[in-house]
């Protein structure tokens, strides 16, 4: 009877660690799966993040390029009204040549500025993105 008790025991004990082990297992899994929800809501909210921001700076720049457009029309329909109002061809050489400096250099600097932005802009909208590589690359690391 000894040793049926001494089995018991044993049987007792070994699905107490297995009951242990298993509830273990399962809340660390648990655990994972809360890790992986939570790790994959920050990569979509950085992923809208980012989204907003190129959007936000879409707008601006097309307005931007907008305004240019609409400064340069205005800019040629009165510079073609000073070329009608020449006095000779001299003059309206000199208005020309005036003009196409002016165009030009305004061009430059517009093409500057919309650089400028376009850069601006996907820095901004890549950062949230490059944050969410980095935490993986983290999550990624041996423990």
């Amino acid at each position: 009877m000894n040793a049926m008790s001494d089995t018991t025991a044993q049987f007792e004990t070994f699905a107490a660690e297995a009951q242990a082990k298993m509830t273990e297992s399962m809340e660390k899994m648990a655990k994972s799966f809360e890790d992986m929800a939570a790790f994959n809501q920050a990569s979509l909210d950085a992923f809208m993040k980012s989204a907003n921001i190129a959007m936000k700076s879409a707008e601006e720049i097309s307005a931007e390029s907008m305004a240019f457009s609409k400064k340069s029309m205005e800019e040629g329909v009165a510079a073609t009204k000073d070329f009608a109002a020449s006095k000779s061809v001299m003059e309206l050489m000199e208005k020309q040549s005036d003009f196409a400096k002016t165009f030009f250099d305004g061009m430059m600097k517009q093409a500057t500025k919309m650089n400028e932005m376009a850069m601006a802009a996907s820095k901004d909208a890549m950062e949230p993105l490059a944050a969410r590589v980095s935490a993986a690359a983290e999550l990624a690391k041996p423990a």
